[in-house]
């Protein structure tokens, strides 16, 4: 690795949340393996995830726009892109564990699904799965619309993050 590449931020790539998700489904797969009787699962994290990815995208969409300078938007400040791309990259790597994790339990329960207590658990399990899902692909797009586009001359434009 060049020696200017240190202090680079990385874009998130496919190979790490992939990891986590697999990972959050083996642990949620023994967790629940390993629980006697499961505990109702609280179904408000379905809308909550829903509603940060729906601000995430929001966001992304917009970012977007003043990064490029289009007609009507102001510039990104340098340190507000900043906070976006940590914020982005915080909500990816948590978003595929927790998407893992959920779709692990959901996986577990499954064959178990004329009980009621396991079918409710299912669905709140599915649920939360696909809405870590929404979140894990608004936080890329996040991390993606904070980047820069090429101008061509191989230098940033003046004020550009």
């Amino acid at each position: 690795m060049p020696e200017e590449d240190e202090g680079r931020l990385r874009p998130t790539g496919w190979r790490l949340p992939l990891a986590l998700a697999v990972c959050g489904a083996v642990l949620g797969w023994l967790v629940t393996d390993a629980l006697r009787a499961l505990p109702p699962l609280p179904w408000t994290a379905i809308p909550t995830l829903t509603l940060l990815a729906l601000a995430e995208a929001f966001t992304a969409r917009r970012t977007r726009r003043r990064i490029r300078r289009e007609p009507g938007t102001e510039p990104v400040p340098p340190i507000s892109a900043a906070r976006l791309v940590a914020l982005a990259k915080a909500s990816a790597l948590f978003s595929a564990l927790a998407a893992g994790f959920f779709l692990g339990m959901a996986l577990e329960v499954s064959p178990m699904l004329e009980l009621p207590g396991h079918r409710e658990v299912f669905l709140t399990a599915l649920g939360t799965s696909v809405s870590a899902a929404l979140l894990l692909g608004a936080a890329l797009w996040l991390e993606f619309a904070c980047r820069v586009p090429d101008d061509g001359r191989g230098e940033d434009p003046p004020g550009a993050v």
